[in-house]
């Protein structure tokens, strides 16, 4: 670590926490960004501010105007550019050393695979469930630490699935088949603080986990009622009968 790098994460380094190691972690880390809107906006800008070296940013989609009410990472300038292309652009402006791929396609099958395989953590900022099972699988496959967020009209919830941990339920297991693909903020809508929120809680929570820092959210579920600002949190367990991640074999019963 230099002396301008030394400088730049300061305020972090001297935590006991971090210290000079656990900011080198996350110097050496790739993460991989799943969806670069309400969530994947605030997640990847603290990832970069925080030193995070690497990052894999994955979205499909162009910037649209109705985004720019909660998707802080793109501004009027970038409307009708891709997602990636802007995040990008603001990530080089915030940490010019930050190294950023950009995938502005859907990231399915054996290319999803391959890029959770070489990602330490995945944020998963999608928005339907088709996708946030795709990556859960993928995760499961590899072992690769999962933060999942999801927000809502003024709820939001935050979820680690440590693959890597014996008997470690996945994202499957909280919903099993039941997921909604309804819910969503644009059939629903989203208050735009909110999902600043959880994407901050994701990014503190795959730094955590790079840095080795704490206890991760890793088994539980934790869901902010932003209406009466209460914070609850809900031990997630192993569903013996889940399709994901039941396979992979347990030896003790959660």
């Amino acid at each position: 670590m230099n002396d301008d790098q030394l400088l730049r994460y300061s305020r972090q380094i001297m935590l006991p926490e971090f210290d000079v190691a656990g900011q080198q972690a996350l110097l050496d880390a790739r993460a991989l960004v799943v969806g670069l809107g309400g969530l994947g906006s605030p997640a990847a800008l603290y990832l970069a501010a925080s030193g995070v070296g690497s990052l894999t940013l994955v979205d499909h989609d162009t910037v649209d105007v109705s985004n720019l009410q909660r998707q802080i990472i793109h501004d009027q300038d970038s409307l009708g550019r891709a997602k990636v292309e802007s995040a990008a652009e603001r990530i080089a402006a915030l940490n010019p050393a930050t190294r950023v791929a950009r995938v502005a396609s859907r990231l399915e099958g054996a290319a999803l695979a391959g890029a959770v395989a070489e990602a330490d953590v995945v944020l998963d900022g999608t928005d339907n469930f088709a996708a946030r099972y795709a990556i859960n699988e993928a995760c499961v496959r590899a072992k690769t630490p999962l933060v999942s967020g999801a927000a809502i009209r003024l709820e939001g919830q935050v979820t680690v699935i440590d693959p890597r941990r014996e008997c470690a339920p996945c994202y499957r297991c909280l919903y099993g088949d039941a997921g909604d693909e309804a819910l969503n903020c644009a059939e629903n809508g989203v208050a735009a603080p909110l999902v600043g929120i959880v994407g901050s809680v994701q990014a503190m929570e795959a730094v955590k986990i790079v840095a080795g820092v704490g206890e991760s959210l890793a088994g539980y579920v934790l869901h902010l009622d932003a209406k009466r600002m209460e914070w609850r949190k809900f031990k997630l367990t192993r569903d013996p009968g889940c399709p994901t991640c039941s396979s992979t074999g347990c030896s003790s019963v959660q």
